[in-house]
């Protein structure tokens, strides 16, 4: 254990029958968040776990534990039950279990009779607020938390709470918060608000409707996935929280909101410039990038789209809403009759239509859509469009009228620089890629973020860009050679004359087009 003093996460030992006391060495894994020693036959103290700092979540109930529990402010505040099944435990300011068994009976009794005094006041406390706040719902139609229609809220304990950092978070500051004039966003499973806890910090809490069933998995599926994953281009998990009947999920706030909101519904002050533009694009694609080839086994979003991706206080751009989130061993099967459907409206690969087995290359697709609305400034299904026309239509339409392909930019943008304009175009071809019919046809999303760096010649996070698996990587050469180069994308496009572009195909088209220009 002492080889690993670096492991930082989480480390679960229970129910594996283990013997013996806490080994010293536990001192030196100070870095671990959670460690859960529970349902094992351990004996000894807990002297060597006091002073591991970074620890926010303990188990250590039914072992065979003995000794005094060790008086630090993080075991002061744990719950009893990751101490139970402990009967040689001692607490702090009383008697070890079994040292004095008259003792410990009154000790127990006094215990009992005060539960009972205070499970009563309780009760008669929750009804006479059950009562005031039924009178006020019936003069005023509504509870103040009961912003979406869920009448079934329960704010009361016992709750489970769980921190993955560490955070002066109790469930009553955020109770208080859950209001109407605190709501970020709403989505399919629930509602996210803003709460500002008591030290001045702020976070974002998710509360999933009550009484749905796609609600409950979607709880459970965030916390399978992000507890699990740590990238800067991903929403960061903080905790969750539990009682009965409410599930809250605790996330860093991002104070720019949703892409989707600053591009299509208020100011877009801060993206109208194509260096926050394509940050943004390309820190999305960094995170998909992550996901699918950085993750064992390989996660997958299914719902990419514009109001999934949230902005911090610089632009900063962060993959949420992993409700659907499925790891790629759980689709190894073919889909039954009535495969889960998954993703939103406008960003949905063709493959779900055609009941084809979904993989990476569908989050590739739903991305390619995200980075056509940040290029052209359009919803995926656009009010300007013809009726039942997507933008990806449009933009290839617009490509083989053969008008001038910066009409397809996004007005906002189109009085950039030309290097910027060419950057833009070039980006445009890299969506047609992921727009692909053909799910083959894509690129992964490790080409997707390469070649967005190469637009730039940008390198990989600090170091050597990673290299495109096919021969994608003469698009260096082309986007370089000759500086007198222009609208090279709509050019790629009607060489192509189909929607079922690849990689390859772009490679040497782009390569073809610039020694035509030389």
């Amino acid at each position: 254990m002492a080889k690993i003093p670096s492991l930082e996460i989480a480390l679960n030992m229970s129910c594996n029958k283990l013997s013996g006391e806490i080994p010293a060495e536990f001192t030196e894994l100070d870095k671990l968040g959670i460690l859960d020693l529970s349902y094992n036959q351990l004996i000894g103290d807990l002297r060597y776990l006091a002073n591991l700092q970074n620890l926010v979540v303990l188990n250590v109930s039914h072992n065979n534990l003995s000794g005094r529990v060790p008086e630090t402010p993080f075991f002061s505040k744990l719950p009893l039950s990751v101490l139970a099944g402990n009967p040689k435990l001692c607490f702090s300011g009383n008697q070890c279990a079994g040292s004095n068994d008259k003792g410990m009976k009154h000790a127990t009794a006094a215990r009992v009779a005060m539960v009972v005094l205070l499970c009563t006041a309780c009760a008669l406390l929750l009804a006479a607020l059950y009562i005031i706040l039924g009178s006020k719902k019936r003069r005023h139609g509504t509870h103040e938390c009961d912003v979406d229609g869920d009448t079934d809220i329960e704010m009361g304990p016992p709750w489970e709470v769980t921190l993955y950092q560490k955070l002066d978070l109790s469930i009553e500051d955020v109770a208080r918060s859950l209001t109407a004039g605190n709501i970020l966003g709403r989505g399919r499973s629930g509602i996210v608000y803003m709460v500002t806890l008591p030290s001045g910090s702020t976070v974002a809490v998710k509360r999933f409707k009550t009484m749905d069933k796609f609600s409950a998995a979607a709880f459970s599926s965030e916390i399978a996935t992000l507890a699990r994953i740590r990238h800067r281009n991903i929403v960061r998990l903080l905790g969750w929280g539990a009682n009965r009947k409410t599930k809250l999920l605790f996330y860093d706030y991002m104070s720019n909101g949703t892409l989707g909101a600053l591009l299509h519904e208020g100011s877009i002050v801060g993206l109208v410039e194509w260096e926050t533009r394509f940050k943004i694009a390309l820190g999305v694609a960094e995170g998909l990038a992550y996901l699918h080839h950085d993750c064992v086994p390989p996660i997958l979003h299914r719902d990419v789209k514009a109001h999934n991706i949230l902005l911090g206080d610089r632009y900063e751009a962060c993959l949420a809403d992993f409700g659907l989130a499925r790891l790629v061993e759980d689709d190894q099967g073919s889909f039954s009759a009535t495969p889960q459907f998954a993703g939103s409206y406008g960003y949905i690969a063709p493959e779900y239509a055609c009941m084809l087995k979904i993989t990476e290359k569908s989050d590739v697709y739903s991305y390619g859509v995200v980075l056509l609305e940040i290029i052209t400034g359009k919803k995926p299904v656009d009010p300007s469009f013809a009726e039942g026309q997507h933008v990806i239509q449009w933009v290839r339409e617009q490509l083989k009228s053969k008008k001038d392909p910066v009409e397809i930019l996004d007005p906002k943008l189109q009085g950039h620089p030309d290097t910027q304009i060419q950057e833009m175009l070039q980006a445009l071809g890299i969506s047609l890629l992921c727009t692909s019919n053909r799910a083959e046809d894509r690129p992964t999303m490790k080409d997707v973020a390469a070649l967005l760096r190469e637009i730039r010649h940008e390198p990989a996070n600090g170091s050597e860009a990673h290299k495109p698996t096919t021969k994608s990587t003469k698009t260096t050469e082309y986007s370089s050679s000759s500086e007198s180069v222009t609208v090279t994308p709509a050019q790629l496009l009607l060489l192509q004359g189909s929607s079922n572009c690849s990689l390859a195909n772009y490679s040497s088209s782009s390569a073809s087009i610039a020694s035509k220009n030389q």
